[in-house]
């Protein structure tokens, strides 16, 4: 009895190796309901505003003025004051008050930023240079 080698070479070839997806996705559906469902998410806090300000806590210390990064920015004025002189090492300290009720600008293409102090402050004590 003779073997066909070659009839059986041939059916091996033809025998392409296909993938059913259709098991796939199910398997990736049943993971992403499992992780929606066993997550927690929550709400939005509305009543706290989130302006990017830093959160003042017992471990921060008293301090009377915050240091922000001016990097790239040239231009400092307060009240329209240029205060440009105070900028040291790209920085600028800027007071407490300033930042809890004044307003703060910053125009990164003018290179520019615009501050404006609450109405019992002055400009001079508004910002100083980092120390």
């Amino acid at each position: 009895m003779a073997l066909d080698i070659d009839k059986y070479r041939k059916r091996l070839k033809d025998n392409n190796p296909r993938f059913n997806m259709v098991p796939f996705i199910d398997i990736l559906f049943t993971i992403l309901i499992f992780v929606i469902v066993t997550s927690s998410f929550q709400a939005a806090d509305v009543s706290s505003s989130n302006s990017g300000k830093p959160q003042v806590n017992e471990s921060a210390g008293p301090s009377e003025y915050y240091l922000i990064p001016v990097a790239g920015l040239t231009k400092v004025t307060v009240n329209g004051v240029d205060m440009s002189s105070l900028i040291r090492d790209s920085s600028i300290a800027v007071h407490t008050r300033v930042i809890d009720e004044g307003e703060i600008i910053i125009k990164p293409k003018d290179g520019l930023i615009v501050i404006t102090t609450p109405p019992d402050l002055p400009v001079e004590k508004a910002v100083q240079s980092p120390s």
